[in-house]
């Protein structure tokens, strides 16, 4: 039998990482050599909850100390480039967990060290891997309803720590430091990237944010981020006081409309009444982030469409010039100067 990859993982504070762990392993291909983690009571649970081989509270310590193939991110914002930039000198490629990190030069800083040291790096959305999300990218794509002239992409819940995100999550995401910001770097980055990725980059944005029902943070906890190109508008939207949630979309074409809603892709055209779309599975290899680190490396391709790396970082292009355009009440021209 093939050795396993070794899997190492940096930062236990993202609670991501615990789904995502669980994705690695049931691969068939990887044994989690190894976590680093400063805060003791995640690495026990790192431990012996998924099988770490070591735990180190030094990301360098680790590095050091292991062999590693492959590892995956799950720091603050803030702290993930070092930790891509270390691994990458080590020839050791990285799965990040979204949205890169806290701020455009930390983004270039990450994505420079991968190319120098010719590691994959592979962004992860967790909205990559839902069914009618993608399928309704590909149709957008193929002009199934026409030129897209606006569309809205919402991300709300009723906040990280009544969503019940834990402490150590909580922690950095309401620390705009650590976070980049707050439901606006969190939560409107998703549309961000989804629309970098079927438009290109926007012209210029305009956005709004504020903190507006949490007296207990600091952050902004609802934002909008309206994306200008020459023939359309696009807008993405962030609330961490939204009830019941909601992570979904719509797409308005000049042929029809695409949306996403419980689940379920539906679509409508003139004269006709709404009807559901059928939603092709993933293909195995392509399932999720890990699977689709591993198909990359086999292939020798990059990652694809959201979770490829410049994608993202033109993602954290849009989001820095939102957060621009909000605290200063302007219109925000890109590619910023």
């Amino acid at each position: 039998m093939p050795k396993p990859i070794q899997l190492g993982v940096i930062g236990l504070v993202h609670d991501h990482v615990w789904h995502e762990l669980s994705q690695w392993l049931q691969t068939g291909q990887v044994a989690l050599a190894a976590a680093s983690e400063a805060q003791p009571a995640l690495l026990h649970r790192a431990r012996d909850e998924f099988g770490a081989g070591q735990v180190f509270a030094s990301t360098q310590e680790m590095l050091d100390a292991c062999p590693l193939d492959i590892v995956q991110v799950c720091t603050s914002n803030a702290d993930s480039a070092e930790a891509v930039a270390a691994a990458a000198e080590r020839g050791i490629h990285a799965v990040v967990e979204k949205p890169m990190t806290a701020t455009l030069e930390q983004a270039d800083r990450m994505l420079a060290a991968a190319q120098q040291h010719q590691t994959q790096l592979l962004i992860n959305w967790p909205f990559r891997w839902r069914l009618p999300t993608l399928h309704a990218w590909e149709l957008v794509l193929a002009g199934e309803i026409g030129n897209v002239f606006n569309s809205h992409i919402r991300m709300a819940h009723k906040g990280p720590r009544e969503f019940g995100c834990s402490d150590a999550f909580c922690n950095w995401l309401y620390d705009p430091d650590q976070n980049g910001g707050g439901a606006l770097v969190d939560y409107c980055s998703y549309g961000a990237v989804a629309f970098r990725y079927l438009f290109g980059m926007p012209d210029s944005v305009q956005a709004v944010c504020g903190n507006w029902t949490k007296n207990d943070i600091t952050v902004e906890d609802n934002a909008a981020i309206t994306l200008l190109y020459p023939n359309r508008h696009v807008v993405t939207e962030a609330s961490w006081s939204q009830i019941p949630s909601y992570h979904d979309s719509i797409y308005y074409g000049t042929t029809g409309t695409l949306w996403t809603h419980s689940g379920k892709l539906w679509i409508a055209r003139e004269d006709a009444s709404p009807a559901e779309i059928s939603v092709p599975e993933l293909a195995p290899g392509l399932r999720s982030g890990p699977e689709t680190m591993l198909t990359c490396l086999d292939r020798g391709i990059e990652p694809p469409d959201v979770c490829s790396a410049r994608v993202a970082r033109d993602a954290q292009e849009i989001l820095q010039a939102g957060l621009h355009a909000a605290q200063h009440g302007v219109r925000t021209m890109l590619p910023r100067k």
